[in-house]
């Protein structure tokens, strides 16, 4: 009579483990996903080896925001995270530090502090010809004068977005929710 306790608690603990692993899979296939930061392109939003907890389902009910902080394909091997900037069918230009979106000027509040301590221009002049293509996006790092974004990249495709970036958990002195 024991032994068969025995079985029955070890066939408890292996449909348990069993069922938390595939919970764990489906979860971090379609749901979630972490991110580390590898580099200085979204300074001061975020810094070299952060780490951000990836809402994958985020675009699969619905489309970007301007700000969104985004993670996605930049190539086969890399993801980049950046921040949207430019929607389908805008225009987009900087003037004399001065982003316009459509030829209306935008704020960029998330900008404000590191702006108003730099020495010079933080965005340089630019503009994008044309319009964003439908199903893209236009994404830029916070760190203006060092990423790589769609300014050297293009913009990118919706299918090539990963999800919209919602917690840093590393460090732990950092933790919270991004906007």
């Amino acid at each position: 009579m024991a032994e068969t306790n025995v079985k029955s608690e070890v066939w408890g603990w292996v449909k348990a483990i069993v069922i938390a692993v595939i919970i764990a899979l489906v979860v971090r296939t379609f749901v979630v996903t972490s991110f580390e930061v590898s580099g200085i392109s979204m300074e001061p939003t975020a810094h070299d080896q952060e780490r951000f907890v990836v809402n994958k389902l985020s675009y699969q009910f619905g489309e970007p925001d301007r700000f969104d902080l985004i993670v996605f394909d930049a190539t086969e091997t890399e993801r980049y995270i950046k921040r949207v900037i430019g929607l389908p069918g805008d225009t987009i230009r900087f003037e004399n530090d001065q982003l316009y979106v459509n030829d209306q000027p935008t704020d960029e509040p998330f900008l404000d502090e590191v702006q108003a301590s730099y020495d010079g221009i933080y965005t340089s002049d630019f503009e994008y010809e044309g319009t964003v293509p439908e199903n893209h996006v236009f994404v830029m790092g916070d760190n203006r004068g060092n990423s790589k974004d769609s300014r050297s990249i293009g913009p990118v495709h919706e299918d090539d977005i990963i999800g919209k970036v919602g917690l840093r958990f590393w460090p732990l002195t950092e933790f919270g929710f991004m906007k």
